[in-house]
């Protein structure tokens, strides 16, 4: 399974979107993701690939996972699952 379909597959399940909606350029705030939206994003997506997201939910700007777009969240994934490998 390709990472970056399925993270985008998780991120717009969140925003209630299609996949094909939801472009690498977006941030979650683009798509429509809260705080809550987010944190059950970073649940779906340590429990599809059995990784520990580095993120701070009281405090983002703290975590060593960068959120700012769909592109570096897959980017971060992307690392996280090759770390782990």
């Amino acid at each position: 399974m390709d990472v970056k379909t399925k993270v985008i597959e998780i991120i717009a399940e969140q925003a209630v979107l299609e996949p094909s909606d939801v472009t690498m350029t977006q941030s979650l705030e683009d798509l429509g993701i809260d705080s809550l939206g987010l944190v059950e994003s970073i649940f779906a997506i340590e429990e599809t690939f059995d990784i520990n997201v580095p993120f701070n939910a009281n405090d983002p700007s703290e975590s060593d996972f960068d959120i700012s777009t769909v592109a570096s969240i897959v980017a971060a994934v992307e690392g996280l699952v090759k770390a782990q490998a």
